[in-house]
């Protein structure tokens, strides 16, 4: 949502809440007793909603939806929730009471236990309904914004498709792993036929394993073993490529093709072969969390580094925001002739 359209929303709110308080305190002053100077009375109290009222609500809504949402509404924890926020109208109301104590010192105002009770628990009152509507509000936000980003997606879903098949297996890549295993052929027989049936794998999982919204993780990596092998036939030198899994991905489902984009872009700028880990690719599972690292040399006299390949990085982070609200951290960096990404996801209900 366009961040003009949240703050006029806000104003909007406010201006309504003014306005009905404004109704309600010329209500209660039309049918409000007389009372002396010396006395508190019930007309004192009509300084508080017209007022005092105010500040409880501005605190316990911006408390609600600035804080508490995302700290603990999001986070599913309903007990803790409950009790901060009564300890926060608490807070609120004894702040206000303050500020009106200090307002008032002097001016012939009675202040007893009993007056400072009810006025308290009034105030308690307008900080936690304004912090509910404060939740709503923050609520509605982010299901428009969830909303909005599904359709986004829905909307690109062939081009994604597409995309998917177009940067993984690109043709660059497909015409000279073809021609590697055909220069093998007349070479290594038996072995040109299991870079064949690796090609095929490769490509009967992209056309069949990638429909679904989440695969399990076994099989992403199988995938991403047999696309290395077959860029290890460019290659003599047995350590240009450093790949490493830790963990147990069995019971793991994670989004198909999530790691390949930054894996073939590694590949695509690491064009010196002959050095030793020259990419170094590391995935570590660990009580449901994924850390993926990937890194790759390269020349920066030569080329340029261009972060994500085929989807884009834009579109990469908006799937992680879809499939990992909240639940992921996504760092790249580019040193000097170091290029790497970082990405982890936590999740424990993968």
């Amino acid at each position: 949502m366009k961040k003009s359209i949240v703050i006029l929303l806000h104003i909007g709110y406010w201006a309504i809440y003014l306005f009905l308080l404004a109704m309600i305190v010329m209500a209660l002053k039309l049918n409000s007793p007389q009372v002396s100077g010396k006395t508190m009375g019930f007309a004192f109290l009509l300084f508080p909603m017209s007022v005092g009222a105010i500040l409880p609500g501005v605190f316990g809504f911006y408390v609600s939806y600035l804080f508490l949402f995302k700290r603990y509404l999001t986070a599913k924890k309903s007990t803790s929730l409950i009790g901060i926020s009564a300890v926060i109208a608490i807070i609120i109301s004894a702040l206000t009471i303050l500020i009106l104590y200090v307002a008032f010192s002097g001016k012939g105002v009675n202040w007893t236990a009993e007056t400072c009770f009810t006025l308290g628990a009034f105030l308690a009152i307008v900080a936690t309904v304004h912090g509910v509507i404060g939740f709503v509000m923050q609520g509605f936000f982010k299901w428009f914004e969830d909303v909005k980003l599904n359709a986004d997606l829905q909307k690109k879903n062939y081009d994604t498709e597409l995309a998917l098949l177009k940067s993984q297996i690109n043709p660059h890549f497909l015409f000279n792993t073809i021609n590697n295993i055909d220069m093998l052929i007349e070479k290594d027989a038996k072995k040109a036929s299991e870079y064949l049936n690796k090609l095929s794998d490769i490509m009967r999982f992209m056309l069949y394993e990638t429909k679904t919204e989440k695969i399990q993780m076994g099989k992403e990596l199988t995938y991403i073993e047999k696309f290395i092998e077959l860029q290890k036939i460019r290659t003599n030198n047995q350590h240009y490529i450093n790949y490493v899994v830790n963990g147990d991905a069995t019971y793991i489902m994670i989004p198909p093709m999530l790691f390949i984009s930054f894996i073939e872009n590694a590949f695509k700028h690491a064009e010196n072969k002959k050095i030793e880990n020259a990419i170094n690719i590391r995935i570590d599972i660990e009580n449901g969390e994924i850390r993926f690292k990937c890194e790759n040399s390269y020349n920066p006299h030569k080329q340029k580094i261009q972060e994500g390949s085929g989807l884009g990085i834009e579109l990469i982070q908006k799937r992680l925001n879809l499939m990992y609200p909240d639940k992921h951290t996504l760092v790249i960096s580019n040193n000097n002739d170091l290029y790497g990404v970082e990405l982890t996801l936590y999740s424990n209900d993968n």
